[in-house]
């Protein structure tokens, strides 16, 4: 994803301390503070501009949502997205980086991770920066609670074979696999941009839901 800078990117983030977390790492622990109820809270790591969690905060009014994104470029067109809806008090953003999550939360603050159309890293030795590399899983593992569940959405089906071997051999149980998730999309299935752009192509996506034993 080539990035377009925003100089006034930065400021306008800063001006919505209500949406985007300034402080994060002082609801470690404590988000159903921030949040006002005790509904469980699910993490969008890579939330791109922001469609699919904005989609699912609308969808699970019931569920609390936080949608992570490490550039200010892109997540700020996210927060312009969240200004205009009528109200979405269940949805925080965050500008940090994904591989620091336990900064910010503790073991049962997150339900449930998604990973959506993650940068597939092509290049054998840059494996570790793959959302689905043992290292991530090792993460998600340390903040899920049992049984806890990871989804994960792609175009690349070198990323999704690899997933699957990655989270097979780390020991998750394969919850949900699709070659083809839109040849019967479930009605909850909420469309990323990219998916959008990938379906409109006529390319499979592929879809997994794994869990952690």
């Amino acid at each position: 994803m080539r990035l377009r800078h925003k100089p006034w990117a930065e400021d306008y983030i800063k001006a919505h301390p209500e949406v985007v977390i300034a402080d994060p790492e002082s609801r470690k622990g404590k988000w159903h503070e921030e949040f006002g109820n005790t509904n469980p809270v699910h993490v969008e790591v890579g939330t791109g501009k922001g469609a699919f969690v904005i989609g699912m905060a609308r969808q699970n009014p019931h569920i609390n949502y936080i949608g992570i994104e490490l550039y200010d470029s892109v997540i700020v067109v996210a927060l312009e997205k969240v200004l205009e809806q009528e109200s979405l008090p269940n949805l925080r953003l965050l500008n940090v980086n994904g591989k620091d999550l336990t900064e910010y939360f503790d073991k049962g603050d997150i339900g449930q991770v998604y990973l959506n159309f993650s940068d597939p890293w092509p290049k054998t030795r840059h494996a570790k920066r793959r959302l689905t590399h043992a290292n991530f899983l090792t993460l998600y593992k340390e903040l899920l609670p049992e049984g806890g569940e990871v989804h994960f959405k792609t175009d690349n089906r070198g990323l999704f074979e690899y997933s699957l071997m990655s989270m097979t051999d780390f020991g998750m149980k394969l919850v949900f696999v699709s070659l083809d998730l839109h040849t019967n999309e479930p009605e909850d299935n909420v469309r990323t941009e990219y998916e959008e752009k990938f379906a409109a192509k006529g390319q499979p996506i592929y879809r997994l839901e794994a869990k952690f034993n």
